[in-house]
């Protein structure tokens, strides 16, 4: 397996375009189109969220009820959530106008929504900006980065990974975007997410492999505690690589596992390291724990404390507040043998050892602390399993960027 440069473009067989519809500040991207120039097996994972947007229960059925979709239309400014009978009219106007333009049917496309909840979508610049968009889809760096750009809200830099492996012993390459700044705290995938591959696999086993991957990937982030009610996650594959179908788990389909979580992980990173007025990364790794369950509970638990989050904004090695938050997880361990460790690029040094507080120089932790990627690790000394989560710091600006956000 081998990262490359690119995104939802970089695979066989996939264009993609990002314009402008005026849905948000004049000239601003805010239409993205993703198109596989065949049928492609697809797969999604979709918001647990009560309140789900319109475009979310659609693509729920489309996802459930066919094998094969060819194309994603994705807005932003406007989530087109708690809209009612309108927002739903709104949102299969998206997907008929994209279908036709793009000369499939509109059960085969999908459809995707990120912005303000309550508003309406303006059908006519929806469907206008679709159809402009279908016209500029094309192949290339250039046009996979476009759609990126164009589902980005409050995000600072869009977010883009690929990687190449082997299948079959053909090249098989799978790339993918994904979007989320602010009320991030899947517990399915992400805030918006498209995947896409040339790898030729059963739509059973491509759902198997994506919903098994979010549990370590996406859902291991958090910003701020908030599930959207649009987080939406599909991945295409339209098997134009040649690699005989993949209909079993074997090792085609772990060199498929293996590639997927890369390129998840590296989207998942990006977008905690982009957190609403973040300044740094936040890393927690659980070692020694005696179940995977049990490690993923203690690393998010750390990851999601607003005090740890305070204390890393403001370079303090507080490293009560990481023991706080594990004890509170619901989660039971033995607080007297637990080693707490912190790197960076500045360097690495214990806190905690057996529970209590390991020599170490403030001024040196503090360093640590103020790089822009920050990995703190708990020792549990209980068993094998480890599980890592990601987030970021909480800044005086993420109150400002919420506080302002409709205005």
């Amino acid at each position: 397996m081998k990262m490359i440069d690119g995104g939802v473009t970089a695979a066989k067989g996939y264009e993609a375009a990002g314009i402008a519809a005026n849905l948000r500040k004049p000239g601003k991207l805010d239409i993205a189109l993703v198109y596989s120039q065949v049928p492609a097996k697809v797969a999604g994972t979709f918001t647990t969220n009560v309140v789900k947007a319109a475009p979310v229960k659609r693509d729920i059925a489309l996802v459930k009820g066919q094998e094969c979709a060819r194309a994603i239309v994705l807005n932003s400014g406007i989530a087109n959530a708690c809209t009612g009978a309108e927002g739903i009219a709104a949102n299969e106007a998206m997907a008929e106008a994209a279908a036709e333009a793009l000369g499939v049917p509109a059960c085969e496309v999908l459809t995707a929504s990120t912005g303000v909840i309550g508003m309406q979508l303006p059908v006519e610049k929806i469907c206008a900006g679709v159809k402009l968009a279908a016209g500029e889809k094309a192949c290339g760096p250039e046009a996979g980065l476009l759609a990126a750009k164009a589902i980005m809200t409050t995000d600072t830099i869009p977010k883009e990974a690929a990687v190449t492996f082997t299948a079959g012993g053909k090249t098989v390459t799978l790339g993918g975007m994904s979007k989320g700044s602010g009320m991030i705290h899947p517990n399915m995938a992400t805030m918006l997410g498209v995947l896409t591959t040339d790898l030729n696999i059963s739509k059973e086993l491509l759902q198997e492999a994506l919903s098994e991957d979010v549990k370590s990937s996406f859902n291991m982030i958090s910003v701020d505690r908030d599930t959207s009610t649009n987080d939406s996650l599909v991945v295409f594959a339209n098997g134009l690589a040649g690699n005989p179908e993949i209909t079993e788990k074997d090792a085609d389909y772990e060199a498929f596992v293996e590639a997927l979580h890369a390129v998840t992980v590296a989207l998942a990173k990006k977008m905690a390291g982009d957190g609403e007025g973040a300044t740094k990364l936040l890393e927690v790794t659980a070692v020694h724990v005696a179940s995977l369950e049990k490690a993923r509970v203690l690393a998010k638990a750390v990851i999601t404390s607003n005090l740890v989050k305070a204390a890393v904004f403001g370079n303090d090695a507080n490293w009560g507040r990481i023991l706080c938050a594990m004890g509170y997880s619901g989660e039971s361990f033995d607080p007297e043998v637990v080693d707490i460790t912190i790197e960076s690029a500045a360097g690495r040094t214990m806190l905690v050892q057996n529970g209590m507080a390991a020599d170490y120089s403030e001024d040196f932790a503090t360093e640590i602390f103020k790089q822009e990627a920050v990995t703190v690790v708990v020792d549990l000394k209980e068993g094998e399993a480890q599980a890592t989560a990601w987030g970021c710091d909480l800044t005086y600006d993420y109150v400002k960027i919420n506080g302002d956000y409709r205005s």
